[in-house]
């Protein structure tokens, strides 16, 4: 059984967002991800309040699409995601899943994610707003698991696995290559 404390707030109006649909679809992915314990909170923000953390903590000096932050371990710190879903590379042959023999019983985690850039980038590769956001929340998901596409070696694993969780809701992205 699983035990998942989530909480998705809004911090501008966000018409195209169920967030009913996202709690139980970050559910699903944990479960899929085998984690059995979670506290996840997600801040749908502004293009502005996203590129404020973004410098704020990354040290990076423009809004992007998601940040994810592992809190289990003061040690690890932020993970911070680009504008780069939508990139290309390589597929190999990989393993399912990375290596979390590191792996903790609890995953506490955040998620910032731009509401405004996902409706941009939706428009871009032709699916709605909530396909968009949901690819968001599914990268800072797998990033909090400890996934990783910020290198060629790296990448083609995690692309692979946001395909494979997309595609629960029927969703096949274009541009979300390796």
């Amino acid at each position: 059984m699983s035990n998942y404390s989530i909480e998705i707030t809004a911090q501008l109006p966000t018409p195209d967002v169920d967030q009913e649909f996202l709690d139980g679809m970050i559910r699903r992915v944990l479960q899929e991800e085998q984690i059995s314990a979670a506290q996840i909170s997600v801040a749908i923000v502004s293009d502005a309040e996203i590129h404020r953390v973004n410098r704020e903590f990354l040290g990076h000096d423009y809004p992007t699409d998601v940040i994810s932050f592992l809190l289990n371990d003061p040690m690890i710190g932020a993970a911070g995601v680009g504008d780069d879903l939508h990139a290309t590379g390589d597929l190999d042959e990989l393993p399912l899943h990375p290596d979390t023999s590191d792996a903790c019983d609890f995953l506490n985690g955040e998620l910032i994610v731009s509401f405004e850039t996902a409706l941009r980038e939706a428009q871009a590769h032709g699916w709605s707003p909530q396909a968009e956001l949901l690819l968001y929340v599914i990268h800072g998901l797998l990033h909090l698991c400890g996934y990783d596409d910020l290198t060629d070696e790296t990448r083609p694993l995690m692309r692979s696995r946001e395909r494979e969780l997309l595609g629960i809701w029927g969703l096949s992205p274009t541009g979300l290559e390796m």
